[in-house]
């Protein structure tokens, strides 16, 4: 498309040219425009927009717009969605709906597509692993971190490397991978490439990877060696954080079911940590780690040195 436009160039009027010069800076912007958005950025009418689009060999507007587009499909997917919906007149309650019968559908759609095999061997994958390092980007961060979380209790040892430092901090992770490791890769459209990176490199050094992704197509898919898929089809953003996690959820509930010692390993830590949940048994609380303000007290006046008695006569 920046092709056509740019041969046509020569052969513009001066305003059509200056409408061209901004679509071959902006592409990805111009794609997202209406007619209207488009005219005004250029200051130009919206019947000139028109002509331009006939000049390059268009019916009209929307048609130029549409073979734009076709350069960013994947990308501008979600907007496209998002433009669709507002479109539509809804109430708020409304909206509340669709989105929560959107990860119902999800769900039931990655239930069905359940395949008994993979399952298994992406429980066995984490179960053998020496440690598990989990890596995701964007909102995969977040959901890598969940991943870590859920895991953490029937797993040896596991690490999410998705930090603050980013994609550069994550490689120097990963960097000490053996054969014994399992890499958990995460992530969905619209893919990270710094995902996409990590995965492949972990690859050519003989890593062990499990990706979380969409289907088969995904970039990550490939470069895995099990792949579950989940489906996150949403309409008011570009995938439902929300289905990603119940098949986490599922994933880590898998694992525990198939983990040795798991209930004993959940009642170690859960006497662990009673010292910082809320409602726990008196002496096992907060108030087992606190000392009471009389006990506090009491520590301070043994640790203080006696007082010296005053000897000294008083001045008459």
């Amino acid at each position: 498309m920046t092709e056509r436009i740019a041969r046509a160039l020569p052969t513009l009027t001066p305003a059509h040219q200056r409408m061209a010069e901004y679509v071959l800076g902006n592409p990805f912007r111009a794609a997202t425009m209406r007619i209207d958005e488009f005219a005004d950025a250029v200051e130009v009418s919206v019947a000139t927009a028109n002509r331009f689009a006939r000049a390059l060999g268009f019916e009209g507007f929307p048609q130029f717009r549409a073979e734009l587009v076709r350069g960013f499909e994947a990308t501008l997917a979600p907007v496209e969605k998002l433009r669709t919906e507002l479109a539509r007149p809804a109430t708020v309650a409304e909206v509340f709906a669709a989105s929560l019968e959107e990860d119902v559908r999800n769900l039931e759609a990655s239930r069905r597509a359940l395949d008994a095999e993979t399952c298994e061997r992406a429980v066995e994958a984490i179960l053998a692993a020496e440690r598990i390092f989990v890596v995701g980007f964007g909102a995969s961060g977040f959901l890598a971190g969940l991943l870590q979380h859920g895991l953490d209790m029937s797993c040896r040892t596991v690490i999410s490397v998705s930090g603050a430092g980013g994609a550069s901090t994550a490689a120097r992770q990963l960097f000490k991978l053996q054969r014994s490791d399992l890499l958990i890769v995460i992530g969905f459209p619209r893919y990270v490439y710094d995902t996409v990176t990590i995965a492949r490199r972990a690859r050519s050094r003989g890593a062990r990877i499990l990706a979380l992704t969409d289907g088969p197509t995904s970039p990550l898919a490939s470069l895995a060696d099990i792949a579950l898929y989940a489906h996150t089809g949403r309409q008011l953003s570009a995938n439902s954080d929300a289905a990603v996690l119940a098949y986490i959820e599922a994933l880590c509930g898998a694992v525990a079911y198939r983990a040795a010692h798991a209930v004993k390993a959940a009642a170690e830590m859960t006497e662990f940590l009673l010292p910082w949940l809320h409602g726990a048994p008196p002496g096992q609380g907060r108030d087992a780690r606190e000392p009471r303000q009389d006990e506090a007290a009491e520590g301070r006046a043994r640790r203080a040195p006696a007082r010296r008695k005053n000897t000294t006569p008083n001045a008459s």
